[in-house]
């Protein structure tokens, strides 16, 4: 069966539902979503929510899901925690139908225990953080891989390589501590640990010290956990050091935002992805995100956050679908719980009632130095 007809808009054959919570009334189905949309992270919301809007723009051209159009309100909260409960806050007073795309580690679990509480179901944070995963929550569902998995598949690639004197720069708040502990538990197991560490402020690009600390233990590589204006700055700064060794990012960094930062810079870069290339044709779901981009124009884009915003976007709306005349908030639960393992367009999901995590996939991509990123 094709991705279009497992994930098709089918509005035609939905059934009639009963009115939404009363604040949104009966014609639309209103997201929120808390995320960075001014400041050093502003491009990972701003193309996330790009590639999002991308495909709900289809689902309601097509009649929307039960003949409601579905929206995404959007607070900015520049990627500071306490600004993310206060918009979760404002959102979930306004009776949004869920919560949707916030973006990073800090953030999201700021908006957590008040989701939890209101029993507001949580779709697709940009986040691999374990603290979002364990224990099992009921209102959350994940696309995306774990950070444990993105430093896993890391660490094996440097030691296959040889190189096993391996630093850590990180984030320091609970973003880059997920990620640290991710690298750490994967050197372990190698009877390794990091040869030094060193971190930044979130939202800040103060990297001195941290590129002088790490150069100074002569590291083979250096796995990056941070946003991609801090990371690009370590990277010149080491550089400018004298660092050799070869540069390693999880997908939280923002490819293509780290890509327009570096420029020439960013080559031998490494960057892991939880989503496929949206530059390979490879695969059906890449096909389908460049025509759609292409029919759009503006300023929409296809890359790897514009990709996991529409993948994420096919799931909440496959959630809905599913749900039926129980177009209620536990309807979407169960909804998307129900979408089992399924296909977008060669990229897996599998969702159920006890597992709400719907992807481990991970692979490896090199930014070449020219404005392109090779997976």
């Amino acid at each position: 069966m094709t991705t279009r007809r497992q994930f098709g808009l089918a509005a035609a054959s939905l059934l009639a539902a009963p009115a939404l919570l009363k604040a949104q009334g009966s014609s639309k189905i209103i997201l929120g979503q808390s995320a960075a949309f001014t400041g050093p992270a502003a491009e990972l919301g701003i193309q996330f929510h790009q590639g999002a809007k991308l495909w709900f723009d289809q689902v309601n051209a097509q009649g929307g899901i039960a003949g409601k159009t579905i929206e995404i309100k959007t607070l900015d909260d520049g990627y500071e925690p306490d600004r993310c409960a206060a918009n979760t806050q404002k959102l979930i007073g306004e009776d949004v139908f869920a919560l949707f795309g916030y973006i990073g580690t800090p953030t999201s679990l700021a908006a957590l225990p008040l989701l939890t509480k209101a029993q507001v179901p949580f779709i697709a944070p940009f986040t691999g953080a374990m603290g979002l995963r364990e224990p099992f929550n009921k209102q959350v569902f994940h696309l995306r891989a774990s950070y444990n998995d993105e430093t896993a598949l890391i660490v094996k690639q440097l030691t296959n390589l040889g190189l096993r004197k391996i630093a850590v720069f990180y984030q320091n708040d609970a973003y880059g501590k997920a990620g640290l502990d991710g690298v750490t538990l994967a050197l372990g197991q190698q009877g390794l640990k990091p040869v030094a560490q060193a971190t930044v402020e979130r939202n800040s690009v103060n990297v001195a010290a941290a590129a002088k600390a790490l150069t100074a233990a002569a590291p083979d590589a250096v796995v990056q956990i941070s946003a991609y204006k801090s990371c690009a700055a370590f990277i010149r700064e080491a550089r400018k050091a004298g660092y050799g060794g070869t540069f390693y990012n999880v997908s939280f960094v923002g490819t293509q935002a780290l890509v327009d930062e570096l420029g020439k810079d960013g080559a031998g870069v490494v960057v892991s992805q939880v989503v496929p290339s949206p530059y390979s044709a490879s695969r059906p779901i890449a096909r389908e995100l460049a025509e759609v981009v292409r029919k759009a124009g503006g300023n929409a884009q296809a890359n790897f956050s514009s990709m996991e915003g529409y993948l994420a976007a096919k799931i909440v709306s496959e959630g809905l679908r599913r749900a039926g005349a129980r177009l209620s908030r536990e309807g979407l639960i169960q909804g998307i719980e129900a979408i089992g393992t399924q296909s977008l367009g060669g990229f897996q999901v599998n969702f159920s009632a006890s597992d709400h995590v719907g992807s481990g996939f991970v692979e490896l991509s090199m930014l070449t130095g020219d404005g392109r990123v090779r997976t």
